[in-house]
C-alpha cells in the first residue's frame, strides 16, 4: 500500500495504454467519410424541400384563385384585388375552419407558426417530427393563406423542410445529432427555397435550431441551403424577391437615424411579441374547444380584409412596396395597424401560418413612417424612407426572434442591395439590444419557456473542452497495492489513513496499474482475506494529462464512474494524478470570475518616455 505518492512510481504496462485492458476517451470527432454522407442526405432533402416549396406555392396560389376570384389558377396572386364585397368575410372564416378540423383530427402539431414546433421536437424528441406533419403542415397552411390568412408561407415550409429530413433520419439508421442535422438543413433549405436567401438560411437554422457551429452541422446546413436555392432559381430566376432601385451609402449622420430606427422598432417588436402571446392567453380562457379558435380568429381576419384588402394574404407585394417607396403615408399607416391586429388575432387563435413576412410587412411599414418623419423633421441627416423601410423590416424580425445575423443577411439576400449591408447591421444590433433588455424570450422561445423549458440562444466555446486535465487534477495520489488484504485496506481506512476526501483509488502491482477501486467496493465484499485484485471488477479507465476536461467528463459518464486516473504519456506510463468530478465543478470557478465584474475599476493611461503604467481602483500615479 502506498499513500500520498507523488506521482506513484512507473508503471511499465506491455503495449502501452492504449491495449484493451484500459479504456480511453473517445477520439475526438473525424470528420471523415460520415460527414460526406450526412451533407448527401442532406443535398437530397433539400431537393425535395425546394420542390415542396414550389409546390406549396402554387398550391396557395390556386386556392387564392378559387377562393377569391372564381378561377383555377395556380399564378401567385393577392387577395387584394377581389371584388367579393362583404362576402370576403366569410373566406377567412371557412379557411379557418378547414384547419380547425385538420389539426383535430390530424395533428395538433400542424398549429402555430412552425419554428418554435420545430425547436421543440430538437430539444425534447431527438429531432422526430411526426410523418403526418410533413403532409399536414403544408396543407393548412395553404387553406389558411390561400383564403386570406395573413400569414407568410416561409414558416410552414421551413417546418416542411424540416419535416422531411427528420422522415429521412428516422427511417435511415443514423444518431439523433446527425438527424438534428437533417432536419437543420431541411429547414434551412425550405427557407432558401422560398427567398433565395441561402446565407441567411443557414444563419436562421444554426441561431434557431441547431444550437451549435460545428463543421459536422455548417457543411451539410450549408449544402443543402445552396441546393434548394438551385431549385429556386431554375424556376424564378436570380431576380431579388423584394427588388429596389439601388441606394446610396448613407453618411454619419444618417447611420445614426438608421440606428435610432433600429431601437424604435425593436422596443416595438418587444410590444409585438407580447401580443401574440396576449392573445394566445385570451383564447386559452375561452369555454369552447380550441378546433374552433381558428375560425373566431377568421372572422377578425375577414373583417379587417374588406376594411383594408392589402391585408389578407402572405403580402409579399406590401413588402415590395415598402422598400421601394410605392406605399406610403396614410396608406402606408393604414396598412401597418390592420395587419398588426389582423395577424396577431389569427396567430394566437392557433391557426397554421408563417411570422416572418407579417412581421416584415409591419416592420418595414414602420420603418418606412419613422424614416419619412426623420427625414421632414431632420432633412440634414440624409434619411431614406426606403432605406429606413429596409432597416425596420430587418429590425423588426432581429428584435422578437434574436435572430440578429439571419436577419441583416436575409435584408441583403432578398434586396441585392449591399450599400444597405451597414444600415441593416447598426439598425439590427440596436433593436436586438433592446429586445435583449425587455424581454427574456423571443417570439420564438416564449412558447417553450412557457412549458417549463426555457431556451438560451447564446453560442459560446464549452469552458471543459479548452481546460486541460494536468491544470485541474489532483497530484496527491493514494495508491493501493494489489496483493494487500480486503482486512488491511480497511483497517488502514479506520485510521482515517485514507484521508476523508478520497472516494476512489488506483491499485497497482508490479506490472503496474490494473484497476480502480472505491470506498463502496471495498466494504461490500464479506471475505476481509482475499487480496485486493480481486475486488477489481473491469478494466480501469484512465486519462492523459492533455485531454480536457470534457473527454474526462464524457468518460465519466460512459462509465459510470465518478474520479479517473490520469497517466503519462512517457514510455514508462505511471499514475500522476486523479481526476474527479468535484475537480470538473472546481474549474469552473475562473469562468464565472471572469464574467462577473471585479469592481469599478478607472485606467489611466500615462506615456511616460514610451511606458504605459496602468492605474486602477480610482487611485493615480504621478
Amino acid at each position: 500500500m502506498n499513500s500520498s505518492v507523488d506521482p506513484v512510481p512507473p508503471l511499465p504496462i506491455d503495449g502501452g495504454l492504449q491495449a484493451p485492458s484500459f479504456v480511453l476517451p473517445r477520439p475526438r470527432d473525424r470528420h471523415d467519410r460520415r460527414l460526406i454522407f450526412i451533407s448527401a442526405l442532406a443535398v437530397l432533402i433539400a431537393l425535395g424541400a425546394g420542390f415542396a416549396a414550389e409546390g406549396l406555392t402554387r398550391l396557395i396560389g390556386w386556392i387564392t384563385n378559387i377562393s377569391f376570384y372564381g378561377r383555377s389558377s395556380t399564378a401567385f396572386v393577392s387577395p387584394a384585388d377581389n371584388t367579393l364585397g362583404l362576402w370576403v368575410i366569410l373566406v377567412p372564416v371557412a379557411g379557418a375552419l378547414i384547419v380547425g378540423i385538420l389539426a383535430r383530427y390530424g395533428s395538433s402539431a400542424i398549429r402555430g407558426h412552425g419554428i418554435p414546433e420545430v425547436m421543440e421536437q430538437v430539444l425534447f424528441n431527438e429531432s422526430r417530427v411526426s410523418p403526418v406533419v410533413t403532409v399536414l403542415k403544408p396543407l393548412s397552411a395553404a387553406v389558411s393563406i390561400g383564403t386570406g390568412g395573413p400569414f407568410g408561407a416561409e414558416g410552414p415550409i421551413i417546418a416542411t423542410g424540416a419535416a422531411l429530413g427528420s422522415f429521412l433520419g428516422q427511417v435511415i439508421h443514423i444518431s439523433a445529432d446527425e438527424r438534428k442535422v437533417l432536419l437543420g438543413a431541411g429547414a434551412a433549405a425550405g427557407m432558401a427555397a422560398t427567398f433565395g436567401s441561402p446565407v441567411a438560411a443557414v444563419l436562421l437554422a444554426l441561431e434557431l435550431l441547431l444550437f451549435e457551429y460545428r463543421p459536422r452541422s455548417l457543411v451539410p446546413v450549408a449544402l443543402a441551403s445552396a441546393a434548394a436555392t438551385a431549385v429556386r432559381l431554375a424556376f424564378h430566376g436570380s431576380t431579388a424577391v423584394f427588388a429596389m432601385h439601388d441606394i446610396a451609402q448613407p453618411g454619419g449622420e444618417a447611420l445614426a437615424g438608421y440606428v435610432a430606427i433600429g431601437a424604435l422598432v425593436g422596443l416595438a417588436s418587444v410590444f409585438v411579441t407580447k401580443a401574440v402571446y396576449g392573445v394566445e392567453d385570451a383564447f386559452e380562457r375561452l369555454p369552447i374547444h380550441w378546433m374552433w379558435w381558428p375560425a373566431l380568429g377568421g372572422i377578425v381576419v375577414g373583417v379587417v380584409g374588406y376594411v383594408a384588402p392589402r391585408t389578407l394574404g402572405v403580402g409579399y407585394d406590401n413588402i415590395q412596396g415598402i422598400v421601394t417607396g410605392t406605399i406610403t403615408g396614410r396608406a402606408l399607416l393604414l396598412l401597418v395597424a390592420l395587419k398588426f391586429i389582423s395577424w396577431v388575432i389569427a396567430l394566437g387563435s392557433g391557426t397554421s401560418g408563417g411570422t416572418l413576412a407579417p412581421l416584415f410587412t409591419i416592420g418595414g411599414g414602420l420603418g418606412a413612417l419613422l424614416g419619412a418623419v426623420g427625414a421632414t423633421v431632420f432633412p440634414w441627416m440624409g434619411l431614406d424612407p426606403r432605406i429606413a423601410g429596409l432597416v425596420g423590416m430587418a429590425s423588426m424580425f432581429a428584435g422578437a426572434s434574436n435572430a440578429m445575423l439571419a436577419s441583416v443577411v436575409f435584408a441583403f439576400e432578398t434586396t441585392h442591395q449591399s450599400m444597405g449591408l451597414l444600415p441593416l447591421l447598426a439598425g439590427c444590433s440596436a433593436a436586438y439590444l433592446v429586445s435583449l433588455m425587455l424581454l427574456r424570450n423571443s417570439i420564438m422561445t416564449e412558447r417553450l419557456a412557457r412549458r417549463g423549458a426555457p431556451i438560451r440562444t447564446e453560442y459560446s466555446a464549452d469552458h471543459l473542452d479548452h481546460t486541460l486535465i494536468r491544470d485541474h487534477m489532483t497530484r496527491e495520489v493514494v495508491a493501493l497495492a494489489a496483493d494487500d488484504s480486503l482486512e488491511t485496506v480497511r483497517e488502514w481506512l479506520a485510521d482515517g489513513a485514507g484521508g476523508s476526501t478520497h472516494q476512489g483509488f488506483p491499485v497497482i502491482d508490479d506490472r503496474g496499474l490494473i484497476g480502480v477501486v472505491t470506498r463502496r467496493d471495498l466494504l461490500d465484499r464479506a471475505d476481509g482475506a482475499e487480496p485486493l485484485r480481486n475486488v477489481i471488477r473491469r478494466p480501469p479507465a484512465v486519462v492523459f494529462g492533455d485531454h480536457t476536461l470534457r473527454e474526462a467528463a464524457d468518460l465519466m459518464v460512459r462509465e459510470g464512474v465518478g474520479r479517473l486516473p490520469v497517466v503519462s504519456r512517457d514510455a514508462d506510463q505511471h499514475v500522476i494524478g486523479m481526476i474527479s468530478r468535484s475537480d470538473l465543478l472546481s474549474a469552473h470557478a475562473n469562468r464565472l470570475k471572469a464574467t462577473h465584474s471585479a469592481g469599478r475599476t478607472s485606467i489611466v493611461t500615462l506615456l511616460r518616455g514610451g511606458r504605459v503604467a496602468e492605474v486602477t481602483k480610482g487611485s493615480t500615479e504621478d
